[in-house]
């Protein structure tokens, strides 16, 4: 595959490159490599071409939930915004805390993602430690609910966050309030790294900056609809629970803050479909996120919040860094080719009409994109492009 008229920022500088994928790699990035003979020429047209997105945080609700998500749908939702590697959840029907429903579950979804993915493992209050520690080798890292959960997920006894943090090579944690200084408490104590899941408040942001400072293994997370929506966007749209719940417009900018100052690491969705049926029914957390992600950060790029060259650090390079995904993340030789065409100059509005989501909504509903994505590519394969989904050629990554 030869991509060509490739707008990239290089160095902090906006070039033109053309790039030459052979073996699903990245082989040249040359000024003009046109004589290069290739079976795939595709015209990036003067548009930016970024580094795919790697997403750590979603639930695709498959197995157990599948009317509201399932493996295909939420990796259509994926490809379409821009996203090429995404890890999934681990409180699915069963709950993944045993090694059995996590080889079921890897057998159940092999051959079904049209972009790679990557496992979660549960932590359970049973004190499941000894399946947590056969499996670090199968899994992306541990998830702990510290704070709220389904089924056997939320961990709450002392002892037992132990026994699972030392048996995890990595900690990700749903933490909130008070529960997050607890949880970097025990990566000090333990010297396990933790990751903590969609920050949300002024306070929370304040911890993990503290924590930095000392020189511990802390990584933030925030989400688009935190750093995006607050409170007043939930009396117009009572569609928009979630936990963490939205907060306030000071803490949206606390967020920001936190991420041109490097104490927050990653963006991830917290992609949590319900089907819109549901969340008007009754009393429902959680959003869908993956579809817009991109669309909404580009925002940000557009009015000079952050820099494309930023933007593509924390949704795909430090990710990647945290995660160990040795080849991926960066647009450079050697590394697999995920990559995303994207318009910048676009007005278009997001719309649920064009939700792919089996949700069948978007907390963006009549905010305009910061960019348009034209087309999606993992690993040398157009699986996304001009609103058409092509090759289901996801794969597991560790």
């Amino acid at each position: 595959m030869l991509i060509k008229n490739c707008r990239m920022i290089i160095d902090g500088e906006e070039q033109f490159k053309d790039i030459l994928v052979e073996n699903e790699k990245i082989v040249s990035i040359e000024d003009d490599l046109s004589g290069v003979s290739s079976d795939e020429i595709i015209d990036a047209a003067g548009n930016y071409v970024i580094s795919g997105v790697i997403d750590p945080h979603v639930h695709m609700r498959d197995p157990g939930m599948t009317h509201k998500e399932d493996f295909t749908t939420g990796s259509m939702a994926c490809a379409k915004g821009g996203i090429t590697t995404f890890f999934d959840m681990p409180n699915t029907v069963p709950n993944t805390i045993t090694e059995e429903a996590l080889l079921e579950k890897k057998r159940l979804h092999e051959g079904k993602s049209y972009v790679d993915y990557g496992f979660w493992f549960g932590g359970s209050k049973a004190d499941n430690h000894d399946e947590v520690k056969k499996v670090q080798d199968k899994v992306i890292a541990t998830k702990v609910f510290m704070n709220v959960s389904t089924g056997n997920m939320l961990v709450e006894d002392e002892k037992v966050l132990e026994d699972i943090f030392k048996n995890s090579k990595l900690v990700g944690v749903h933490a909130e309030g008070e529960m997050i200084p607890k949880a970097i408490s025990l990566s000090e104590k333990l010297d396990v790294p933790v990751y903590l899941c969609h920050l949300s408040t002024k306070e929370d942001v304040q911890y993990v900056r503290e924590a930095k400072k000392k020189g511990l293994k802390v990584y933030g997370e925030a989400t688009p609809h935190h750093l995006f929506l607050n409170v007043s966007d939930v009396e117009k749209n009572p569609l928009l629970r979630m936990k963490p719940e939205l907060k306030t417009k000071e803490d949206n900018e606390a967020l920001w803050e936190g991420i041109l100052d490097g104490t927050i690491d990653t963006i991830g969705t917290d992609h949590a479909p319900h089907r819109i049926e549901e969340k008007k029914a009754k009393l429902t957390f959680g959003i869908p996120g993956a579809e817009n992600s991109l669309e909404m950060m580009l925002k940000a790029v557009r009015c000079d919040k952050i820099s494309l060259e930023k933007l593509m650090k924390i949704m795909s390079e430090t990710t990647a860094e945290i995660f160990g995904l040795k080849n991926k993340g960066k647009i450079a030789v050697g590394y697999d080719a995920d990559l995303v065409i994207v318009d910048m100059t676009t007005e278009e509005i997001i719309s649920q009409e064009n939700v792919i989501s089996k949700c069948g909504w978007t907390p963006y509903e009549g905010l305009k994109k910061g960019g348009k994505i034209l087309t999606t590519i993992v690993r040398g394969n157009v699986v996304f492009k001009d609103g058409k989904f092509i090759n289901k050629i996801g794969k597991e990554v560790i």
